[in-house]
């Protein structure tokens, strides 16, 4: 039996232990924005964003839950499900996105939700989708290894073959067609999943979205106090670019969102505070940014 309260109640908690977590190690709180869209407008719900901008850790770090439903599916949702033209819709998920200070810290994206395609006198059809990847800019094995090694004990219990599974679907989502390159070193990914039934894939959901702050945090304090100067923060404005790319681009819940009549500013607060683009820039040969393309964009067995 699906139940729709149960997942609300496990989302608003995850996103109080992330916000709460990453507030303490920044030494600022997240403002937090609840809203509600107008029940006349052809999306209904209600959600909480949170942000934390201009801290000493995080340059932005957004949280933002959301709870809404609507009368006719998107054209994103439907293009590769043509079955559910039609119908209407719930969804609800967590989805953060953190943009560190330090360019030593890696950005981090990590997402957890659920969508129920519904039509009156059916049974609705439901899954589960999220995971999480991280996006450095000067690339360190150790944390690698170390989040991948987390994502994949998170889902083991399920299934020894789901890890491989999801972050090859990992790498093949976070990837710029028009680039010819990765956003990051990935992690996990999955969408359209239900096939342990409600149960047990929402135990595997909750699991995911618990591993999140073992796999970041630990990189975090590893990184955190690494010098830096001007040369690396350009670097990181560049690759922030390559951030804002995908998420206009590709990005799933980005296209849904905006399709649906979603909140903007919600949506959009993935993007971040400062990115930059230079003509055919190329890195120096053996340098610490050539390291990035050479060593660690391309796919790896970080296990």
């Amino acid at each position: 039996m699906i139940d729709s309260q149960a997942i609300r109640a496990y989302l608003l908690g995850l996103q109080d232990r992330i916000t709460d977590a990453i507030s303490a190690l920044d030494g600022q709180p997240f403002a937090t924005d609840a809203w509600e869209k107008p029940p006349t407008e052809r999306l209904r719900g209600n959600g909480r964003t949170r942000i934390l901008e201009g801290g000493a850790l995080m340059e932005r770090a957004g949280v933002g839950f959301s709870h809404v439903r609507g009368d006719t599916l998107p054209p994103s949702a439907t293009a590769n499900r043509p079955e559910l033209a039609g119908r209407g819709f719930e969804a609800m998920g967590v989805s953060l996105v953190f943009h560190p200070r330090n360019p030593y810290v890696p950005t981090v994206h990590m997402n957890v939700r659920c969508f129920l395609a519904v039509k009156a006198g059916v049974e609705p059809v439901w899954w589960f989708g999220g995971g999480m990847d991280l996006t450095p800019y000067y690339g360190d094995a150790g944390d690698c290894r170390h989040f991948h090694a987390t994502c994949k004990a998170a889902l083991d219990p399920y299934g020894r073959e789901l890890y491989p599974r999801f972050k090859r679907w990992c790498d093949e989502y976070f990837f710029l067609k028009h680039r010819g390159e990765a956003r990051g070193i990935g992690g996990i990914f999955f969408d359209d999943f239900s096939e342990l039934g409600f149960d047990r894939s929402f135990a595997m959901l909750r699991d995911v979205g618990d591993a999140f702050l073992d796999a970041y945090l630990p990189i975090v304090e590893a990184r955190r106090n690494t010098p830096y100067g001007e040369r690396e923060r350009d670097f990181q404005a560049y690759r922030r670019g390559r951030y804002v790319e995908f998420n206009l681009v590709f990005d799933r819940g980005t296209l849904f969102g905006l399709q649906s009549g979603g909140r903007t500013e919600s949506i959009l607060m993935s993007m971040p505070p400062q990115a930059a683009w230079r003509y055919d820039w190329q890195p120096e040969p053996g340098s610490p940014e050539a390291a990035l393309y050479a060593d660690f964009l391309p796919p790896r067995d970080w296990v």
